[in-house]
C-alpha cells in the first residue's frame, strides 16, 4: 500500500469514553453530593429533636387556670418571657405535681405556662403576696432553634442545586448548561465493533461504488495527481432493511479510519440555532480526526425541501439545512471528510443538497436479488446451528422481496421456534414455520370459529388458491390456510419462481381476477356475499386505477399519466393533491377502473363454476387440514387422494428430498422496474 500524505495521516487517538460512560459519572458524582447533604440535614435535625426533648414538657393553663393555681399557692417558681407580639408568657413550676382534665382524660403535670397581656405592679404584688419567685428571661430563640428554622431553605437550595445538575446534563452528556450547541456525533475508532464488506452480502453494486472512497481513504495521491476530485457525499437510497447503515460502517471499518455516525433527528433542537451550531461543531470535530467519514443517518429529517412547511423561511429546520449545506461546500478540495447520508425518503430531499458538489453520488441499495438472498442467509447462519437438511438456497428461492432485515428476522424467528422444541438444531422445519409466520402472520388457533364461518372462509380461499394453480400468468399458490393469522380469518400465499421487475397487462389482469376470485367463489356456491373480501377489493381497486392513470393501460383513456405528483411534504402525501385534469376525464377514468374491475370478476366467475366440483373437493379437504401446500392442493387437482398429513421432522425431510430432486431448474429475468402493488404478497379474508 502506498505511503500516505503527511497531512492525511489519522492521528493515533486515545482510547475515549462513550457518552453513556461521561452520564454514569456524572449521575455517580451527583448521587454522591446529594448523599452527603443529606447526611447533613439528618444530623441537624437529630441535634435539634435531642435539644428539644432536653427541655421540660409544659402544659397550657387558662388565665382562670392559672389565677386558681396562684390562689392556692400551688406555684413554687415562675420565668417570665416577652414574645414577638409583645405580651408575656408566665412559665411556671408547681411545688407538688396535680391532676387536670384535658381532652376527656386526666392529666398529671408539674410545668405550664399562661399568656399574659401585660404585667404591672399589682401583678407582681400577687405573685409576691403567695410566695411565688419569679425572674424576666429574654425571649430571643436559642442558636438551634434558628438553625432548624433555615432547614427548609436549605432543603430548596440543594434541590435546586441537583436540578441544575441535572439540567447541565441535558444534550447527551454535554458538560453544562450551556453546550446544546455541541455535536451529539458518535465516534467509532478503529477497533470498536469493525464491520467490513464481508459482513454485508446482498449489495454488490453498492460495494463496488463504495470500494472508491475507501481507496482515496487509503491513497488519495492515487487520484489527485491527475486532477480527479473524490464525492464529497454519498447518498444512499433504498427501502428499510436493505443495510444503508451497515454499508457506511463497512467503508469505515475497512478504510480503518475514524467514523462519525449521528442521526438527522439530533441536530433539530426546540431552541433556536441549536441544529446550526451542532452541524458546525461536527465538521470542526471531523476536520481534527482527517481523514474521516461522517454518517448521518435518516437525514431526510433535516434535509426537506425548504420553504414549504408551515413555518416559512424562518424554520429552525431549515437554519439547520443551510448551515449543512454551507459547510458540505465550504471546506477545502480533497480534506479528507466523506460525508455519508442514508435515505429512504429521497422525493422529500432538498434539490441543493443533491447538487455536485455535495452529495455527488446516490447508491441505490435495493431489495437484494436470488444470489444476495443467499449470500444474505449464509451471513446470519454463521452462528446459528443449522441442521443438515437445510438448504438455503431453497429458502432464498422462496422469498422473494424480502430485504435484508427481513432475511435476518426469518433466520432469528427459525432459532427461537427450534429453541422453543427443546432441539439443538435449526431444521428446515423450522424455516419453513418461520416463514409462514413472517408472510402470512401469526397463527391464532385460540380464536373461536363456527363451522359455518370455517366453511365459508374455506370456500373464500380455495377460490384464490385454484385461480392461482389454473391461470398461467399467476404467481404460484405456497400456501392456503384457514387458521386465522393477523387479522385475517385465512390467508393464500404466493411465492414467485422469479424476480419480476416489470409486470404486463395480461399479468395484471390474472391478479385482478385471482383477488377478486375468493369473492365469486363465495357467490357461486352460496348465492351471497359478506364483508370478508374487502381487503381484495381495496387492492382490485388500486391495480385497476394505477393501469388507468399511471401504466396507459386502458385503450379509452389512452397512454395518459394522470397520476399527481404535487404532493406537499410537510402537510402529507394524501392531504393536498392538486388534479391536473377535468372533470369529464375524471368520470372517464373512474369508468375504466369499475370496467376492469367488473370484467376480471366475471372472469373469476367463470373460471369457479367451470371448476365447480374442484371447488367443492378442494374446500372440504382444506376444512378438514385447515392447511394445504402447493404439493397438496397439485393432487387434488390431479383427482388423487391426500397422502397421511406430515406430524414430524422426518417425514418432511422426506418430502422436501423429493421435492428438490423434481424441480425443474428456472433462470432469473431481471427487468426495469415494477409497480408497488405488484409484489409477492398474501390474499387474506
Amino acid at each position: 500500500m502506498s505511503e500516505r500524505n503527511n497531512n492525511m495521516r489519522p492521528q493515533k487517538q486515545r482510547p475515549q469514553q462513550g457518552p453513556d460512560d461521561d452520564n454514569d459519572l456524572t449521575m455517580s458524582r451527583i448521587l454522591r453530593n446529594v448523599l452527603v447533604w443529606v447526611g447533613i440535614l439528618v444530623s441537624l435535625v437529630m441535634v435539634g429533636m435531642l435539644m428539644m426533648g432536653g427541655q421540660k414538657q409544659e402544659w397550657p393553663l387558662t388565665y382562670n387556670e392559672y389565677l386558681e393555681v396562684v390562689q392556692q399557692n400551688r406555684v413554687q417558681y415562675a420565668t417570665v418571657t416577652k414574645t414577638q407580639l409583645n405580651d408575656y408568657e408566665f412559665h411556671g413550676t408547681l411545688k407538688e405535681p396535680m391532676t387536670i382534665m384535658r381532652d376527656g382524660r386526666s392529666v398529671e403535670i408539674k410545668n405550664f405556662r399562661t399568656k399574659l397581656g401585660v404585667i404591672d405592679s399589682q401583678t407582681e404584688a400577687l405573685w409576691r403576696q403567695h410566695g411565688i419567685g419569679w425572674s424576666y428571661e429574654s425571649g430571643d430563640s436559642p442558636w438551634w432553634v434558628s438553625i432548624l428554622s433555615f432547614l427548609p431553605w436549605v432543603l430548596l437550595l440543594v434541590a435546586f442545586f441537583v436540578m441544575t445538575r441535572r439540567m447541565q446534563m441535558g444534550g447527551g452528556g454535554t458538560k453544562n448548561i450551556f453546550s446544546f450547541g455541541k455535536s451529539r456525533a458518535r465516534l467509532q475508532t478503529e477497533g470498536q465493533g469493525t464491520v467490513t464488506f464481508q459482513d454485508v452480502s446482498g449489495a454488490d453494486e453498492a460495494k463496488e461504488e463504495l470500494k472508491e472512497i475507501i481507496d482515496f481513504l487509503r491513497d488519495p495521491s492515487k487520484f489527485t495527481r491527475l486532477g480527479g476530485k473524490i464525492p464529497k457525499g454519498v447518498l444512499l437510497l433504498g427501502p428499510p432493511g436493505t443495510g444503508k447503515t451497515l454499508l457506511a460502517r463497512a467503508v469505515a471499518g475497512e478504510a480503518g479510519v475514524p467514523f462519525f455516525s449521528i442521526s438527522g433527528a439530533d441536530f433539530v433542537e426546540m431552541f433556536v440555532g441549536v441544529g446550526a451550531s451542532r452541524v458546525r461543531d461536527l465538521f470542526e470535530q471531523a476536520q481534527k480526526q482527517s481523514p474521516c467519514i461522517v454518517f448521518i443517518d435518516e437525514i431526510d429529517a433535516v434535509g426537506r425541501h425548504r420553504g414549504a412547511g408551515l413555518g416559512g423561511g424562518h424554520d429552525e429546520r431549515e437554519q439547520t439545512l443551510n448551515q449543512l449545506l454551507v459547510e458540505m461546500d465550504g471546506f477545502e478540495q480533497n480534506s479528507g471528510i466523506i460525508i455519508i447520508a442514508a435515505t429512504n425518503r429521497a422525493d422529500v430531499l432538498d434539490p441543493a443538497l443533491l447538487r455536485p458538489g455535495r452529495f455527488d453520488r446516490q447508491v441505490v441499495v435495493d431489495r437484494p436479488d436470488l444470489p444476495g438472498r443467499l449470500g444474505i442467509l449464509k451471513v446470519h447462519t454463521r452462528k446459528v446451528p443449522v441442521a443438515k437438511d437445510v438448504a438455503l438456497d431453497v429458502i432464498a428461492k422462496g422469498t422473494p422481496g424480502m430485504s435484508g432485515a427481513d432475511l435476518a428476522n426469518l433466520v432469528n424467528e427459525a432459532a427461537l421456534l427450534a429453541a422453543r422444541r427443546g432441539s439443538t438444531e435449526v431444521s428446515m422445519f423450522d424455516f419453513e414455520n418461520a416463514k409462514d409466520k413472517v408472510i402470512m402472520g401469526v397463527e391464532r388457533k385460540s380464536m373461536v370459529i363456527s363451522e359455518k364461518e370455517k366453511e365459508t372462509t374455506a370456500y373464500h380461499e380455495i377460490g384464490h388458491a385454484l385461480a392461482g394453480k389454473l391461470l398461467a400468468d399467476s404467481d404460484p399458490v405456497h400456501k392456503v390456510t384457514i387458521i386465522p393469522r393477523g387479522r385475517a380469518l385465512g390467508v393464500t400465499s404466493y411465492l414467485p419462481n422469479e424476480d419480476f421487475h416489470t409486470m404486463s397487462r395480461e399479468r395484471l389482469i390474472t391478479r385482478l381476477i385471482t383477488l377478486l376470485a375468493g369473492r365469486a367463489a363465495e357467490r357461486v356456491v352460496f348465492g351471497q356475499l359478506n364483508t370478508g373480501a374487502a381487503n381484495d377489493l381495496e387492492r382490485a381497486t388500486a391495480i385497476a386505477r394505477k393501469m388507468v392513470c399511471e401504466f396507459g393501460m386502458s385503450d379509452i383513456v389512452g397512454p395518459v399519466r394522470y397520476a399527481s405528483q404535487h404532493d406537499e411534504v410537510f402537510l402529507g402525501r394524501e392531504i393536498s393533491q392538486p388534479r391536473d385534469h377535468s372533470e369529464e376525464t375524471a368520470r372517464v377514468i373512474d369508468s375504466e377502473v369499475r370496467r376492469i374491475i367488473v370484467e376480471a370478476e366475471t372472469s373469476a366467475e367463470t373460471l369457479m363454476r367451470d371448476n365447480l366440483e374442484l371447488l367443492h373437493r378442494c374446500s372440504r379437504a382444506l376444512v378438514e387440514r385447515e392447511i394445504l401446500d402447493a404439493a397438496e392442493l397439485d393432487i387434488l387437482i390431479a383427482g388423487n387422494e391426500l397422502p397421511p398429513a406430515i406430524r414430524n421432522i422426518d417425514e418432511l425431510r422426506a418430502r422436501l428430498a423429493k421435492e428438490r430432486e423434481n424441480a425443474p431448474s428456472k433462470t432469473t429475468v431481471a427487468s426495469p422496474s415494477i409497480p408497488p402493488d405488484a409484489t409477492p404478497g398474501i390474499s387474506p379474508a
